[in-house]
């Protein structure tokens, strides 16, 4: 009975240890915060969370406690629900997560950024998922450019049947004037 209990105690140790390992704050103190919100993190020692509640140290920026209730102070770790975690996913598109999908055993940023605890081993495909969709953009402005090429064609095509019409319609009206006149003379 009592090899059991240090076996349970030695176990409850191992996974507070693993926990404790597995919930480590960022390397990067800037990491999940867009390039558009950087400056509202360096701008002092002293922020304010941006709902106007409390106001944090940058020692407490993604130090995996939630101390904003907006949690504009852990945009990069799950510590606070209603944050939101920024994947730069350079070579593609960058998006905003739920801090909740940050360091969850899943990929969900193509660069990997979101798992940095180092239980999942992330591998970076922006580049390639990157490809696949400027293919499509490329295919898409191609599409475009033989629209545009068609729309000059049928423009000019237009105005030479306009010209055409309205030098038949000219040819028509003296036509019309010569007759006028024949008839006139009839009477």
């Amino acid at each position: 009975m009592r090899s059991y209990s240090i076996f349970i105690l030695l176990l409850f140790c191992i996974a507070s240890f693993i926990r404790s390992s597995s919930s480590s704050a960022p390397k990067h103190p800037f990491l999940g915060i867009s390039p558009q919100d950087e400056d509202y993190y360096k701008s002092s020692d002293s922020i304010k969370c941006k709902d106007g509640s409390k106001k944090f140290t940058k020692s407490q920026l993604n130090d995996d406690f939630c101390d904003c209730p907006d949690g504009t102070d852990e945009p990069g770790t799950s510590a606070c629900p209603t944050a939101k975690f920024y994947c730069r996913n350079a070579g593609h598109v960058s998006l905003f997560l739920f801090s909740s999908r940050v360091n969850d055993g899943i990929c969900d940023c193509c660069d990997g950024s979101d798992e940095y605890d180092g239980r999942v081993k992330c591998p970076n495909a922006c580049w390639e998922a990157g490809k696949v969709a400027r293919d499509r953009l490329v295919k898409k402005i191609n599409t475009y450019k033989e629209g545009v090429t068609l729309r000059i064609k049928e423009i000019e095509q237009a105005k030479i049947a306009i010209a055409k019409d309205e030098a038949d319609l000219t040819k028509l009206q003296n036509e019309e004037k010569l007759l006028k006149g024949i008839v006139e003379e009839l009477k």
